[in-house]
């Protein structure tokens, strides 16, 4: 996420509305606020902002959209001049790398949370690229809300693929590993 994330962590001293009306104790955000928020680090360009404070966290996020890619069209093309030929076979090449994940089972996030391919920093790691892993063997943990939640394989085969660096957000639906079964 890089440069557009922001958090902030405010003691109850510096949090005062700008109404005088709500005190730092009060438990949560009106909606009002929380619009007012959103737009503010959405002006700023930030695609993950939080902010925590002794009684309520708030915790706002936006995917940005990644370009789809077509689906490359089989042509039959004239033999390329040799100077041509070098470029054509660095476009198959990407071509080729596109498909690699087309045959792989992705095991994706059930939830929204922050992904950890161990038990604890110290440890090694649930799985690697190469491991054999059956249906119900541990491959990570997905932490939301405090509570850490192992996820399973749900299939037998070998990952092949890591998409998620150690301690990344995911969201749902997001792939964490893939799978050649």
């Amino acid at each position: 996420m890089g440069d557009n994330t922001g958090s902030a962590k405010a003691s109850d001293d510096k949090v005062a509305d700008k109404k005088g009306e709500r005190s730092a104790s009060d438990p949560s955000f009106n909606m009002d606020e929380l619009q007012a928020l959103a737009a503010l680090v959405n002006e700023h360009g930030f695609t993950d902002f939080e902010f925590e404070n002794e009684n309520i966290r708030v915790r706002l996020s936006k995917q940005t959209g990644v370009p789809m890619m077509a689906a490359p069209q089989m042509q039959m093309a004239a033999p390329a001049p040799q100077g041509q030929a070098a470029a054509a076979a660095g476009a198959d090449a990407a071509a080729i790398e596109v498909d690699a994940d087309a045959g792989l089972h992705k095991i994706v996030s059930p939830i929204v949370g922050t992904f950890y391919r161990a038990s604890g920093p110290d440890k090694e790691p649930y799985v690697k690229e190469g491991s054999n892993v059956s249906a119900d063997t541990t491959v990570c943990i997905v932490e939301a809300m405090k509570l850490m939640n192992e996820i399973q394989a749900e299939i037998a085969g070998e990952i092949v693929k890591v998409y998620v660096e150690n301690g990344q957000p995911v969201e749902y639906g997001q792939p964490l590993f893939g799978v050649k079964q």
